[in-house]
């Protein structure tokens, strides 16, 4: 039981060192965002955030046909 927590702390402390590696040695380095409202290739795709389609969803359209 121990060897099992112990080599989980370790595997999870390689994984913390490999993300910091990019913040510590990098001049201005920071974690990029992970939003897709973010994302330049989302955007050059025209894939939006889920918030932004049903925003465009919920707005009338002039050419809605009134459904009575």
């Amino acid at each position: 039981m121990i060897e099992t927590l112990l080599i989980t702390t370790l595997i999870i402390a390689i994984g913390m060192a490999f993300l910091l590696v990019k913040v510590l040695f990098k001049r201005n380095g920071e974690f990029s965002s992970q939003h897709i409202h973010d994302s330049q290739a989302m955007k050059d795709r025209g894939i939006h955030c889920v918030m932004d389609q049903d925003r465009e969803l919920r707005t009338k359209s002039r050419y809605a046909v009134s459904e009575k």
